[in-house]
């Protein structure tokens, strides 16, 4: 197992970093920022930077589709963007929601976009007629964030409600609510194989819970301020969590333990991402700066497309027996 590393260092946004996203095809990462713009990020050294303008206030998250051609984001002015994901950056917009949109993902089979909102509310969109399709309407206070399971069929929402919901996408209704003993969820996020989901929460912790048993599976108190994001890896053994306490911190999910803290940004770490294959991660922090890392000590699972299958099986059958790890 090797060490994290930094690869490459990108400034351009103007205020902090809300979200980093990679591209399916590894050479660009998108970001988002207070300064109301998105911007995309080429890993060859003399590639320029675009950033793209059309939102009227702060973009606080932003994804590539699954297939890299268009980009998704979500801003406080109320509205989505769908982005041409190349030098024109080319947008159409939709008027999301009654209130800021915090949160935007594309289903996995690319048809869909999921949004979360201030008004409370979850919403699903057909892509391709950028036509609304339905509404969740159980959260009781802001959505800060929502993602969809591995195989598209549910989603999961946190917010300031100190709520987690799993939802059943074809009913439109919650099929479990778990409940944060304290603090709010900033971030969810679902497990490679469906069977958990992660949340970055303001109390400092992050907690992993069994959407199958319906019970919390782990719980990680590494941070000493407010977990703003976290992705899993997508071998489904590692977690990355980033803070207000300007630390990123990995953990390894089979022995129940961080294994890293790395220190970079110069304040709050406000947004990590793992790439498609696990062998970069990005981080953005209120210091207005993208980093990006080489992942390293996963280097055994990504030499081979079929030994990391075979991982992945492996932690599929492993996850529901992950023991409860409290630090």
């Amino acid at each position: 197992m090797s060490d994290p590393e930094l690869y490459k260092q990108f400034k351009g946004h103007k205020d902090a970093i809300t979200s980093v996203h990679f591209s399916p095809c590894k050479q660009k990462v998108v970001s988002s920022s207070l300064d109301q713009t998105i911007m995309l990020w080429n890993f060859a050294s003399d590639a320029k930077a675009y950033r793209y303008t059309g939102h009227t206030d702060a973009v606080l998250d932003v994804q590539f589709s699954r297939t890299g051609h268009l980009v998704a984001s979500a801003s406080r002015d109320r509205t989505v963007r769908l982005w041409v994901a190349d030098m024109k950056g080319e947008s159409s917009e939709l008027k999301a929601h009654q209130a800021a949109v915090r949160s935007v993902q594309f289903s996995p089979d690319n048809q869909h976009l999921a949004t979360g909102s201030d008004d409370k509310s979850v919403k699903v969109w057909a892509v391709q007629r950028t036509k609304f399709v339905q509404s969740l309407t159980e959260h009781t206070n802001w959505v800060r964030s929502v993602r969809w399971s591995p195989d598209g069929r549910l989603l999961a929402s946190t917010g300031d409600d100190r709520t987690v919901k799993i939802w059943d996408q074809s009913s439109g209704s919650a099929i479990h609510t778990f409940t944060q003993p304290k603090g709010f969820g900033h971030q969810v996020d679902f497990h490679p194989s469906g069977a958990c989901v992660g949340v970055a929460s303001s109390c400092g912790k992050v907690q992993i819970y069994d959407i199958r048993a319906m019970k919390l599976q782990q719980l990680y108190t590494a941070h000493e301020g407010p977990v703003s994001s976290l992705n899993f890896h997508p071998s489904g053994n590692y977690l990355i969590s980033g803070s207000q306490d300007s630390k990123i911190k990995i953990y390894d999910l089979l022995q129940a333990r961080p294994i890293y803290t790395l220190s970079g940004h110069q304040n709050q770490v406000t947004a990590v991402s793992f790439s498609p294959k696990g062998d970069y991660f990005s981080t953005g922090g209120q210091d207005c700066q993208i980093l990006v890392w080489k992942t390293k000590f996963d280097s055994e699972e990504v030499t081979g497309e079929k030994k990391t299958k075979v991982m992945q099986e492996k932690v599929v059958q492993e996850v529901a027996n992950l023991r409860l790890g409290v630090e």
